[in-house]
């Protein structure tokens, strides 16, 4: 019944890309991007754009979408909590106050990315420590050591801007907080490639425990489920999906809690179809996100973070309070 479902978003996914293609500085007719698309090698201005600034660009925000919906739905699941999104382990929060020190520091930029997914994933950690319970993790403990450990390391990015003597470092790192796709390209995608793929594995390997667990630790038990590494595997998983996101995009908010609603509502709450069409959404609101970003105020360009926030706000009240109550 449900089988029309993923291709249909899967179409308006590939639909996104291509209209967030047509977004830039620079007016290109579809006819001309599409023969850049189909010629890659040709040394022309058309194919310098499409090839080295939008499609690159097109990729990276369809990947952080995808990674921080994914990232959001495993850990609204296992949590079994609606308001919870992959930024609750801390990654975010650690990644900008590693990135704010360090431009506070005088690091080089293009070591920032790079220390941000340390920074995330060693936060991660730390979270995940605090939140532990016998060989398993604690949820209470989990969102309330995600939240207290996210507070302190805002403390300390407040600290470092105010202690900025520089405009142009405070203006990076609040680029940073803000978050954007402005000057990656292939070779940022690269690097992050490795971990996103881990995280992917990690969340395919979750589906079936995923499924169980919906219906509480208990039962899920019963069934066979070993409840305890399934919430390692997801708690990897989204730490890796949102650490890459951050390094490659800095921190973009509401995706990872509105985009999982949205799934939901589409093709139900099994995690075998739930998890892909929340991919699939994300990485369409995040192209069309940032397509809106380069265009709104053109040749300027609108922070992608607070673009979602504008829109995530209303659209995330409207979907929690209107949730349909499960029978």
């Amino acid at each position: 019944m449900n089988g029309w479902r993923l291709p249909a978003i899967l179409a308006l996914t590939l639909l996104a890309c291509a209209a967030s293609l047509l977004a830039g500085g620079s007016a290109i007719a579809p006819s001309a991007i599409i023969t850049a698309l189909m010629h890659p090698h040709v040394h022309d201005d058309v194919n310098t754009i499409v090839w080295q600034l939008r499609l690159p660009r097109v990729v990276i925000a369809a990947v952080v979408g995808a990674a921080l919906a994914v990232g959001g739905t495993l850990l609204q699941g296992v949590l079994r909590n609606p308001l919870v999104d992959p930024y609750l382990t801390g990654v975010s929060a650690g990644a900008a106050a590693a990135i704010a020190l360090a431009v506070l520091a005088g690091v080089s930029a293009p070591l920032l990315p790079g220390l941000g997914f340390v920074a995330g994933l060693l936060t991660a950690v730390l979270v995940a420590a605090l939140a532990r319970r016998g060989s398993g993790l604690d949820s209470n403990r989990l969102i309330l050591a995600g939240i207290s450990v996210s507070a302190l390391f805002s403390a300390i990015i407040t600290f470092a801007i105010v202690r900025s003597s520089s405009i142009d470092a405070a203006q990076s790192i609040l680029a940073w907080l803000a978050g954007s796709m402005a000057g990656r390209g292939w070779h940022d995608l690269l690097l992050a490639l490795p971990y996103l793929a881990i995280g992917a594995a990690l969340a395919l390997l979750a589906v079936p425990a995923l499924d169980a667990m919906r219906v509480g630790d208990v039962r899920a038990r019963a069934v066979g489920v070993n409840v305890d590494r399934a919430q390692w595997i997801i708690l990897a998983s989204t730490s890796l999906l949102a650490a890459a996101g951050v390094a490659l995009a800095g921190m973009i908010g509401f995706i990872g809690l509105i985009v999982p609603h949205v799934a939901r509502r589409i093709v139900g709450s099994s995690a075998r179809l739930l998890l892909p069409a929340a991919a699939l959404c994300g990485a369409a609101l995040c192209t069309l996100a940032d397509a809106i970003a380069r265009s709104i105020v053109a040749p300027s360009e609108l922070p992608i973070g607070v673009l979602l926030a504008f829109i995530g706000v209303p659209a995330f009240l409207y979907l929690y309070l209107h949730q349909e109550r499960p029978a």
